[in-house]
């Protein structure tokens, strides 16, 4: 049996602020149970749903230091099973009683070194050795730099291999260096700026890239283009360096929850064979819940979205009047972010009110709704590590219109109307005139070649985007990793 533990500082159903929480539920449960035995550790939060907590069951506890900022603290281990995955809880009141998971940034660096040294520390007490620590995103970036340094005394940890993975390179965890040393312990000389040191800061998502033995992170194309300054956020030099245990695997769609055959926020569901009539009464019963004129001939685009300008809003911002004046659309965003973006969707919402709708906010029920209603489903991102919400669109027949950049290149065919290939639109550059082109481009398919707009649909609800292909990847990646060195 392959042994394999999942740290990171969220993971669904438990607690969720992104795709990372999303990532570390669907993964884990999708090995071979016969095979691998693969656990996820997370904190305790008192956030977490009481309906889980109150399952939780005492596994042990002990007490633990680590720097002079933290001294002997008390660490419980609960533990919870779900699905065949056995998940463990790190317990600190002090730390992890809170609303939400992420806060002030001072305290943050110190609560996931507190979390991160507890991780290792457990292990020997719980009576699990993972063969591999797989790390998610900064918060556990000090795990193997634990591990290479300090637990090598330990003979228990000796062979153990580490993975980091990266959901998203802007999020780093830095501090000042001083704090940081006092705060972890590590010795002087780990914060050189071959290993932790960065720009003049400790920085823990580096950390962990130098220390691990294999650095993945969530698509091939964004494990490319980290690797250059424009998609490297200061980093680019230590990921080109790195690049020979760098690996771009391709997130995965949970398709027992994005299934339009069986989604319980739809009321018509549907399948590759009855699409048409299931999508349009859902895009008339979307129309009626969003006050739009109900007609199931224009052309509805769909946005669930951060509204940052990561996410390309500022692309938006610039052609939504020329687009809303002069075609025959509807356009129905929903999410929320930066109050200049949305206060400009909600002006356009105000000024063309048969066109645009706008729900800020954030409505599960009404994602799902749109992912099955509309006719095109918008992503202009300035960066996208891998994007799920692509992913969502293809599975229910929404024809995403994209950037070409990290996991959208990746996923979305662009459209040829010569040989009738394709899954959706897209466009190279990061300009709002490129993306209006490509919009009208998708228009005119849509009006005047319905039938190249119904093999979009088809070729796109026929891809697979399921955990299954990216668990191949990582097993693969595992294997060589556990066959590499003889100890």
């Amino acid at each position: 049996m392959k042994k394999i533990l999942f740290a990171a500082s969220e993971c669904v159903p438990f607690i969720k602020t992104g795709g990372l929480a999303d990532v570390c539920g669907a993964l884990p449960k999708t090995f071979d149970h016969k095979d691998w035995d693969v656990r996820v550790v997370i904190p305790n939060y008192s956030c977490i749903p009481e309906k889980y907590r109150s399952q939780f069951e005492y596994v042990t506890h002990f007490y633990m230091a680590c720097g002079s900022y933290i001294p002997s603290k008390y660490v419980g281990v609960l533990q919870y099973k779900l699905d065949g995955v056995t998940y463990y809880f790190i317990d600190n009141q002090e730390y992890f009683n809170c609303f939400v998971p992420y806060g002030d940034m001072r305290y943050d660096i110190e609560k996931f070194t507190f979390f991160d040294k507890a991780v290792l520390s457990m292990l020997p007490l719980i009576g699990f050795r993972p063969d591999i620590i797989h790390c998610h995103d900064w918060q556990a970036g000090l795990i193997p730099v634990y591990l290479k340094n300090e637990f090598q005394a330990d003979s228990f940890f000796w062979g153990i291999r580490s993975i980091m993975t990266i959901h998203n390179l802007k999020f780093q965890g830095r501090w000042k260096l001083p704090a940081v040393m006092d705060i972890t312990g590590l010795p002087e000389q780990i914060f050189a700026s071959d290993k932790l040191e960065s720009y003049g800061e400790a920085n823990y998502l580096k950390g962990g890239v130098v220390y691990a033995d294999a650095v993945t992170t969530v698509s091939p194309t964004y494990a490319y283009e980290i690797t250059t300054p424009e998609g490297g956020e200061g980093l680019e030099g230590l990921m080109y360096a790195c690049r020979d245990k760098l690996f771009g695997i391709l997130n995965g769609l949970d398709y027992t929850e994005y299934d339009p055959q069986k989604d319980v926020y739809l009321t018509n569901h549907y399948n590759e064979v009855n699409y048409k009539e299931g999508k349009a009464l859902n895009k008339t019963r979307l129309q009626k819940n969003v006050s739009l004129p109900v007609d199931g001939d224009v052309f509805l685009i769909g946005m669930v979205s951060r509204m940052t300008d990561q996410k390309g809003f500022d692309l938006i911002a610039y052609i939504m009047d020329e687009l809303l004046s002069t075609e025959r659309v509807q356009f129905v965003v929903a999410g929320t972010g930066e109050a200049r973006y949305q206060d400009m969707l909600s002006y356009f919402a105000g000024k063309y009110p048969d066109k645009m709708k706008v729900h800020i906010g954030y409505s599960e029920e009404l994602a799902h709704q749109i992912y099955a209603s509309c006719d095109a489903f918008l992503m202009p991102s300035l960066f996208e590590p891998c994007g799920l919400s692509q992913l969502m669109s293809l599975r229910y027949g929404t024809v995403p219109i994209v950037r070409e950049t990290g996991g959208l290149k990746d996923t979305v065919i662009p459209y040829n109307e010569y040989t009738k290939e394709g899954t959706g639109f897209s466009f190279a550059n990061y300009n709002a005139h490129e993306m209006l082109a490509t919009i009208r481009y998708a228009l005119s398919v849509f009006y005047q070649h319905k039938n190249d707009w119904d093999i979009l649909i088809k070729h796109g609800m026929s891809q697979d985007f399921s955990w299954n292909a990216s668990v191949a990847e990582y097993e693969k990646l595992y294997d060589s990793l556990m066959t590499k060195f003889t100890w």
